[in-house]
């Protein structure tokens, strides 16, 4: 079973309109939806903002409904000069940046007394997602590397120049670290997916409505496509 987690409706809606036997289920305020698409058994569902329920939502997919793979799909500020609007990242790995525990003498970034820093992502999933944007979305670019997560609409230079300078990150967004987090934990396969809606600098709450829609656009097309090639 494969699960599609999107922070907004926004995100989804596309995947459940074209999903075939659907059933929905209601867990945890959050709406469940099961059927199949391209042939595949996935379930669906809208997470909502934030590490919380991003972490809230992963759990129940692997406890309710039986998933071994994780696809979070969405959108994410840049933190790179080259990754303009409109392309995909895919993770290597997760950080979550607003975790420090510093004064107990862990590095910033750090979930005390976790054995990794970085939570992995799968390389095979990864693998296949770049080559079906190389394939299917030409005219993006698509990058792979760190994704770093925090309940933090980044919106300034300073903070921006700060989570690059500190965690090496490529984006930064506000779920998928926890998410991945969580697959970790169960030993289940995971890739955090962005589409870049705006740059993570002064000009990020201009851009964000500008570019949402076509960031959106780019990572459903790569969705449906990862669906039918696993």
């Amino acid at each position: 079973m494969i699960g599609i987690i999107g922070a907004m409706e926004e995100e989804i809606s596309k995947l459940k309109e074209i999903m075939e036997n659907k059933e929905v289920k209601q867990v945890a305020g959050m709406e469940f939806v099961q059927g199949e698409i391209s042939k595949k058994q996935v379930t669906v569902v809208r997470s909502g903002i934030g590490k919380v329920n991003a972490a809230a939502c992963t759990q129940i997919l692997v406890d309710r409904f039986g998933v071994d793979k994780v696809i979070n799909t969405g959108i994410a500020g840049s933190l790179k000069k080259e990754i303009n609007i409109g392309d995909i990242v895919l993770s290597t790995d997760t950080v979550i940046h607003d975790m420090n525990v510093e004064g107990f003498g862990y590095k910033r970034g750090q979930v005390p007394r976790m054995d990794v820093f970085a939570f992995p992502t799968d390389e095979k999933l990864r693998k296949l997602a770049k080559k079906i944007c190389e394939e299917e979305l030409g005219d993006i670019s698509v990058f792979e590397g760190r994704v770093l997560s925090g309940d933090i609409f980044v919106s300034d230079k300073e903070t921006k120049d700060d989570l690059k300078k500190t965690f090496g990150g490529y984006c930064t967004e506000m779920e998928g670290a926890a998410i991945a987090q969580v697959a970790y934990l169960n030993n289940i396969d995971v890739l955090i997916v962005r589409a870049i809606s705006d740059k993570a600098d002064d000009s990020a709450s201009v851009d964000y409505a500008e570019f949402e829609r076509k960031a959106i656009e780019n990572c459903v097309k790569l969705t449906l496509k990862l669906i039918e090639s696993i």
